[in-house]
């Protein structure tokens, strides 16, 4: 009985977790209209609802109603699962997300997370890489030039930040001891990482920046010289997934940023509810993310190489070695 309790316990976590990535876009979308808006003195969306709140439901209409196009010459099976294909890896990552210690619900103490593994960071890694193939499928089976060249240049970026990005994290895991996103969080009750990974935190935000394929990394998409890249030849729903997921991994990168460095649901001076610390402080890194979409110009593609290999890679070895010096 105890066993079944525990799996539907985990199946409606589960649910939970999914239908809030799925909703969570939606007021994304409105929130980071608003803050371009504002930031290039416009009003952002006005039209659709009170200050344009239903806009985003009036784009899932048209994305809804809108024709399915599929090319001719496109392998039409691999064109229809790559949206699929990059859309799971970014709602996997969750299983190994923690969102709180626990939380009285009716007498009995529910985890606020799904599970908690020792080797946490690690299938994080793992399972977010996966989405490259989602845009090499997409790229290769629209049989289009422009989408082609799109999802060459989007592998070849998304691969070159991993490495970087998976190095900076190495001193998180030397001070805590361990890649249990939780141990992780406690291991910052007293002072948090970013006191002293500020170099690794750097790196992993600009890592992240560009796995997420945000300004000024946005070489995935580059509309004005590669339509739309990868993703050029699609329309309607599937046009959706592949938006859906860039917004999932932009909370998945805001997630991280707090649980490795900014002490997770650990607060300060305010006592505030864990939770509450949390959603806030992932809500910072959200905006963020929208502040500097609309704040800074794209680099060109050597210059993103650059960044990547010349720039963020020495410093997080760098990192790694001066970690391991102030433990020793």
């Amino acid at each position: 009985m105890e066993l079944v309790i525990a799996v539907g316990l985990i199946a409606v976590k589960v649910g939970i977790v999914t239908a809030i990535l799925l909703i969570i876009p939606i007021p994304l979308t409105w929130i980071e209209r608003k803050v371009a808006g504002h930031i290039q003195q416009r009003m952002g969306p006005m039209r659709v609802g009170w200050h344009g709140l239903l806009q985003p439901v009036a784009d899932g209409i048209k994305l809804l109603t809108k024709e399915d196009h599929i090319p001719d010459q496109a392998d039409r099976r691999l064109f229809k699962i790559a949206p699929i294909i990059s859309l799971v890896p970014p709602f996997a990552v969750f299983v190994a997300i923690p969102f709180g210690e626990s939380v009285s619900v009716l007498g009995a103490e529910i985890t606020l997370y799904i599970s908690d593994m020792n080797v946490g960071l690690l299938y994080i890694f793992a399972v977010a890489g996966l989405e490259i193939y989602g845009v090499i499928f997409g790229g290769w089976a629209s049989n289009s030039k422009y989408a082609l060249l799109g999802s060459l240049r989007t592998c070849a970026q998304l691969i070159s930040y991993e490495i970087p990005m998976g190095f900076s994290v190495i001193g998180v895991i030397m001070l805590a001891q361990s890649m249990s996103l939780l141990d992780i969080v406690r291991a910052q009750s007293d002072v948090w990482f970013i006191v002293y990974q500020p170099v690794g935190f750097f790196v992993f935000f600009m890592a992240g920046l560009a796995e997420a394929q945000r300004i000024p990394f946005d070489l995935a998409e580059a509309e004005g010289d590669l339509g739309a890249g990868f993703h050029t030849e699609y329309s309607g729903m599937r046009f959706s997934l592949f938006m859906i997921s860039e917004y999932v991994v932009m909370v998945t990168i805001s997630i991280l940023c707090v649980i490795l460095f900014f002490g997770g649901w650990n607060g300060f001076l305010i006592p505030l509810p864990p939770i509450i610390w949390f959603i806030l402080k992932v809500g910072f890194f959200i905006y963020a993310f929208m502040w500097i979409r609309f704040t800074f110009p794209r680099y060109r593609y050597d210059q993103l190489m650059a960044i990547g290999w010349k720039v963020l890679l020495p410093l997080s070895l760098a990192n790694i070695l001066v970690t391991g010096l102030f433990l020793t």
